[in-house]
């Protein structure tokens, strides 16, 4: 039996062999971790290393792919205009618990300008919900506080078994408070 050579579709397959990367990279990174060899990365979406570094030079700009997608996620929550503080923390502690590795490179990566600019996109996501707040803000404290409980909460529950990171987060933010990126849980309900 023959096989047929794959045929090169050139840059026609070039969105779609991105989104694969993306996708592949997402897998791979949070169940073997940051280190994964990229060509496991570019094997399971289906194409060759040189396509993987034609779309990403570094494992930083693909881990910054991956979590511009998360981003892109928070930024849809809050264009909504009724999106409240807490329900900003709760995607973003949602998607801490599935994105570990990530979370891990972009704390060793803070300094890289790719890096600056997906937490100043977060920034400004926290810094709009707390303004809108409708909930009385704790005296003394800040947008900047509420980032850093966001980083608190991120690092800690990275570094966690993946069974236990849901656990780690609910009690990260209990201990942390209301106001502090929670907000009060409504009457008769508990913190979310």
């Amino acid at each position: 039996m023959t096989k047929v050579p794959k045929t090169n579709r050139g840059p026609v397959a070039g969105p779609a062999n991105r989104a694969a990367l993306i996708a592949a990279a997402r897998m791979e990174f949070e169940e073997r971790g940051i280190d994964v060899p990229l060509s496991a990365i570019a094997k399971r979406a289906g194409v060759g290393q040189g396509s993987l570094y034609r779309h990403f030079p570094d494992r930083v700009s693909l881990a910054v792919a991956v979590f511009e997608e998360n981003i892109e996620e928070i930024e849809a929550l809050a264009a909504h205009g009724d999106a409240s503080l807490r329900a900003v923390t709760n995607l973003v502690t949602h998607q801490v618990e599935g994105a570990s590795a990530l979370i891990q490179l972009i704390a060793t990566e803070r300094a890289d300008a790719r890096v600056e600019h997906i937490a100043a996109r977060l920034r400004s996501v926290v810094v709009a919900a707390w303004e809108a707040s409708p909930e009385p803000l704790p005296e003394g404290v800040t947008a900047d506080d509420v980032m850093l409980a966001i980083s608190m909460v991120a690092t800690t529950v990275s570094l966690a078994p993946s069974q236990d990171r849901h656990r780690l987060a609910e009690r990260a933010w209990a201990l942390l408070g209301p106001g502090i990126g929670r907000g009060a849980a409504p009457q008769g309900a508990p913190h979310a």
